[in-house]
């Protein structure tokens, strides 16, 4: 027993020695994230990091937030709790790519109902995984037992990133014009969006998650459903190595037409060929299941296009070669061009 051990704390519902024992339990996820930056260590009181400004001219800091949504459920339902932390890193790092910005550091949040140290150790673990891909540090977060408020087996999970980019490589979507090519990069399914629609449409509190399905090639659906975000800070930055890129998005809540218009200026329009997307059978299955109209399918799933890129035609081929050297499957979505209300459309 430590000597915070308070026993009128504990009556109430909250262990804080179980809180201590998800901080050892998470540390040695934590450290498989630290890179050159960072100065402070888990449990301080806040998180130290020194950013590497050496060749820029204006540093320019851009940070995300966001949450995992009611994904979680799936994960409650099933009972694995160690990659939907990768949803909660890849909601914002893959936000902040869209500004040109590195992801240099995040920090989670986890609301929990009764504190159970192994499974927010294993929340952490894909925290610590999310950032691992996305090449940040995590250097600090909060767990929070709330006893009472949640029931016991329930928890929420948010985070927020900090990224940084130089002024002049900021994307702001002023060198776009009519004749660029859109570029996708294909989704892993439904990523973190539109999880109450889903939820609805299988009525996932009473289904078997486990069962295969043909139509999802053997796999059960919630094995399907689970199946983490793709984060593509990687492979995006070391496209912005080499090719302008005049706009960027994240294919997120809102899918096609909320998000790709986020990235095109007023006059310009995205036309996307309705036959070149590549859409996974879950989002068939969503469709069949609920019999939910195409438009309302894609005004509220990426349907297996996670990101979008806009560059120069002659830049295509080769923005297309350095994605698939990073391990994207990219392909050619559509094109811009001359617009008025509307900035995308499925033809």
């Amino acid at each position: 027993m430590t000597e915070s051990y308070s026993a009128s704390y504990a009556a109430a519902g909250v262990d804080i020695e179980a809180g201590y024992r998800g901080v050892q339990l998470m540390k040695s996820h934590v450290g498989r994230t630290v890179i050159p930056g960072v100065v402070s260590g888990i449990g301080d009181f806040g998180g130290l990091f020194a950013p590497d400004l050496a060749g820029m001219k204006e540093p320019v800091l851009v940070s995300g937030t966001d949450g995992v949504g009611t994904k979680l459920r799936i994960a409650q339902l099933l009972d694995k709790h160690d990659t939907i932390g990768i949803d909660g890193v890849a909601m914002c790092v893959n936000d902040i790519i869209c500004c040109g910005a590195k992801p240099l550091f995040f920090l989670d949040y986890i609301a929990i109902g009764k504190n159970e140290p192994e499974k927010v150790a294993a929340i952490v673990a894909g925290v610590a995984e999310g950032c691992v891909q996305s090449g940040c540090a995590l250097i600090g977060g909060e767990t929070a037992e709330h006893p009472g408020v949640m029931a016991a087996d329930d928890y929420d999970l948010a985070g927020f990133t900090v990224g940084i980019v130089d002024r002049e490589k900021i994307i702001d979507h002023s060198a776009m014009a009519a004749g660029d090519v859109v570029i996708a990069l294909p989704s892993t399914g439904v990523h973190s969006n539109g999880f109450s629609l889903v939820r609805k449409v299988f009525h996932v509190d009473h289904a078997d998650l486990r069962a295969p399905l043909e139509a999802l090639g053997g796999k059960g659906l919630g094995e399907t459903l689970l199946t983490p975000t793709k984060i593509y800070v990687k492979p995006v930055l070391r496209l912005l190595e080499e090719i302008q890129a005049k706009g960027i998005s994240h294919i997120t809540g809102g899918g096609f037409y909320e998000n790709i218009p986020r990235a095109i200026p007023d006059g310009l329009c995205a036309k996307i060929e309705r036959s070149a997307v590549r859409v996974p059978p879950i989002f068939d299955l969503i469709a069949q299941t609920g019999k939910i109209p195409e438009r309302d399918m894609f005004n509220t799933f990426n349907m297996g296009v996670g990101m979008t890129v806009v560059v120069g035609k002659n830049d295509a081929d080769r923005s297309l070669a350095l994605l698939r050297e990073s391990g994207e499957d990219a392909y050619i979505l559509g094109e811009i061009v001359p617009g008025g209300k509307d900035k995308v459309v499925l033809c």
